[in-house]
């Protein structure tokens, strides 16, 4: 193993402490941790973690995580045990107990503030592998990959963002080895909820998605991302053409494409459109990734269709996966890479035969995510190519031909956007993407025939910024009355029954824009 030959007494150590977690009835994410930590080249007998230097201590989940930790601390404070916070990373940002001999000896391994203690770094310990599986963990004495941890029980629980389901990092709970660990990991677990929840209850306002549900669905021509999906790559822009031409070279040489972007840029749209102009009559499935206690059933949905003839997975934020489902995927893919034959393409021509490029089936899979380091290293491994997908806000031209379609789709036939409404959408920065979108040209076309600003939702119309509810009622008011046509700023301010001066202060103050 990583730091020299293991000798026949670590052999034995690792058969017992396997022997003892299958008892337990989770023997393979151990064992799979110690084969990554292995595999990282963690030294066997000491670690040394690497020192980040200081850490962020103002944002929400540090806030929320340290007023969680607090109240556990003081029900806890003549207990042998210390309370972390530490980043997705694995980067400790905050550590405290009330045994200092405990303190003295976590600083001797360095499990200290500043410190990363993800399993790349520490090997086979509670809160990098609670990271790496995003499940809550405990791992006992010598279950530790390195020996130099086997004097400590370590529980930790990952803390995933309620409204977006992204992970923000670990609670951890850690003591001595022969301390009966007996409500460690709930306490851990409660620790993790109480950080979650005033993350939710502080954060109301922020943008949000759906928490991940596992689905895997056929993308058909019509069954691509709300928006995008049926609007020609020639129709988009030219930062989204050069992404789709990437896109379909990685694909026409059979390599693995990861779509980097943020949610709803159109990262599936983008793979999707690839893999139609490469295969026009292939069969496209989109398998969404699932909260981590669902992956094992997911993987069974979608996996036995991998590497069929005339078949591609397209899977969804697979930065979101468990470390031990990446590692299923990777193998999957690979056996899948080693028996493909070489596929017909279907040209768009009518005609047939292999890829013309080298003749060699196409990859079996593909993969979005937010950014390229957060897939887990087991899917970093099968990636041959990187395609960054642009914001809507970078290719704000893109929003009318897309709302154009969406319109079409909402109605069943065309629908006119105004040339007000076309610099609105134009001018907004859509942090919602094409999500957003969706929502603002559903809601309008149901309205009219042709969609004017009057039409749009008011967020359109202002700076993304947050709100009271007494300013956003007030804002609403504004945009409402002033984006009619017609209407001056005379006639507005005595409708809304204030002065033409607060009116304009009001106008600057929420950065309302109503194209004329």
């Amino acid at each position: 193993m990583g730091g020299g030959e293991t000798s026949g007494s670590q052999r034995a150590r690792r058969h017992h402490a396997a022997s003892r977690t299958m008892s337990h009835g989770v023997p393979h994410r151990l064992l799979a941790s110690w084969q990554r930590s292995e595999a990282y080249g963690v030294p066997l007998e000491e670690i040394t973690p690497v020192f980040a230097g200081t850490v962020e201590d103002d944002s929400l989940f540090f806030q929320a995580g340290q007023e969680a930790l607090d109240g556990l601390q003081r029900t806890l404070v003549d207990e042998p045990v210390s309370l972390m916070l530490t980043d997705p990373d694995g980067l400790v940002l905050t550590r405290g107990s009330g045994d200092h001999g405990l303190l003295r000896a976590l600083d001797r391994v360095h499990l200290a503030p500043g410190f990363s203690y993800a399993e790349r770094e520490a090997g086979t310990n509670g809160l990098g592998l609670a990271l790496a599986d995003r499940l809550p963990t405990l791992v006992r004495a010598e279950e530790h990959y390195a020996l130099s941890l086997a004097g400590y029980t370590c529980a930790a629980a990952p803390v995933l963002d309620p409204r977006t389901g992204r992970l923000l990092g670990a609670v951890n709970l850690t003591t001595w080895a022969d301390t009966p660990p007996h409500l460690m990991l709930a306490l851990v677990q409660a620790a993790a909820g109480s950080t979650a929840s005033l993350v939710l209850a502080r954060g109301a306002g922020h943008d949000s998605r759906p928490m991940p549900r596992g689905e895997v669905r056929r993308l058909g021509a019509h069954r691509l991302e709300p928006g995008a999906g049926a609007v020609e790559p020639a129709r988009l822009s030219t930062s989204w053409r050069d992404a789709f031409d990437l896109a379909v070279l990685a694909q026409r040489c059979g390599r693995v494409v990861a779509a980097v972007g943020e949610p709803g840029a159109g990262r599936t749209t983008l793979l999707a459109q690839a893999l139609r102009a490469r295969r026009p009559h292939g069969r496209i499935l989109a398998a969404s990734a699932p909260a981590p206690q669902d992956a094992e059933g997911w993987l069974g949905l979608w996996s036995p269709e991998l590497g069929k003839p005339h078949t591609v997975v397209v899977l969804r934020d697979a930065d979101a996966l468990p470390a031990w489902a990446a590692e299923q995927v990777r193998d999957l893919v690979q056996r899948a890479r080693r028996t493909a034959r070489p596929v017909d393409t279907g040209g768009a021509d009518g005609t047939t035969g292999t890829d013309a490029t080298d003749g060699a089936a196409g990859a079996p899979i593909a993969f979005t995510c937010e950014r390229f380091e957060d897939l887990p290293a087991a899917l970093r491994d099968v990636v041959d190519s990187v395609v960054p997908v642009p914001p809507l806000r970078e290719r704000p031209e893109d929003a009318v031909a897309i709302a154009e379609q969406i319109a079409l789709r909402v109605r069943g036939r065309e629908v006119g956007l105004t040339p007000a409404a076309r610099r609105a959408l134009a001018d907004h920065g859509w942090p919602g993407n094409t999500s957003e979108l969706v929502a603002a040209i559903t809601h309008a076309a149901t309205r009219a025939d042709v969609i004017d600003v009057v039409h749009l939702p008011p967020s359109v119309l202002a700076a993304r910024r947050r709100l009271t509810r007494l300013e956003t009622f007030e804002r609403d008011e504004i945009v409402r009355v002033i984006a009619r046509p017609g209407i001056t700023m005379r006639a507005a301010s005595d409708e809304l029954g204030i002065s033409r001066a607060t009116l304009y202060r009001r106008v600057a103050q929420y950065d309302i824009r109503v194209p004329r």
